[in-house]
């Protein structure tokens, strides 16, 4: 049962992510696109972890929050840019978090944590960390991977299928395999793993 904390605070996000001036077309309506990857975030935390930690749920949610502010194209467009980029978004997304949840009333011990997660700090080592990461990863196969199969060669496909699988565990890997693909992304998933 979520608390009113935990309520409230999902609700801010999502009053901060319908600002995003980019939308998704989705069931034949427009939405700001952040707005709808935060709540697809939340649903398949709900499925890969019901018993999920409150921080974790807040993270979740909160993974891109205001995204839009930050574009890509304001660092440069090589690897190093892109990595800077990601760098400085995790401060970002953990800055705008914690600024609602002080709102909200959430103490210093959530507020650290939910910014701990944000930063994806100790992947691998820290649970938490881990099953936000595994959340991220079975949200882009599920909602988004068809639509960049498309628009990308196979072998860029394959490489950003293998680096997502690297940062999966074993129990995101089964969930992943579960999923369902079309023939041509399934195989290329196949491809990738093998």
């Amino acid at each position: 049962m979520p608390t009113n904390k935990l309520t409230e605070a999902l609700s801010l996000f999502d009053e901060a992510n319908a600002k995003d001036p980019n939308q998704e077309e989705v069931n034949g309506q427009w939405v700001a696109k952040e707005l709808i990857y935060g709540q697809r975030m939340s649903t398949t935390l709900d499925s890969f972890d019901p018993n999920a930690s409150e921080a974790l749920q807040l993270a979740a949610r909160a993974q891109h929050i205001c995204r839009w502010e930050i574009p890509r194209n304001s660092y440069p467009m090589d690897r190093v840019g892109y990595l800077k980029w990601r760098e400085e978004l995790k401060k970002f997304h953990a800055e705008k978090a914690s600024q609602v949840l002080t709102k909200v009333g959430y103490d210093e011990e959530v507020i650290e944590r939910v910014s701990f997660l944000l930063q994806k700090k100790k992947l691998k080592k820290d649970e938490g960390t881990q099953t936000l990461e595994d959340v991220i990863c079975l949200v882009f196969l599920s909602y988004y991977y068809e639509d960049f199969m498309v628009k990308h060669s196979n072998e860029k496909v394959i490489d950003i299928l293998q680096k997502t699988w690297r940062k999966m565990s074993d129990k995101g890997h089964e969930a992943a395999l579960k999923l369902s693909y079309s023939e041509k992304a399934l195989a290329l998933v196949k491809q990738a793993i093998a």
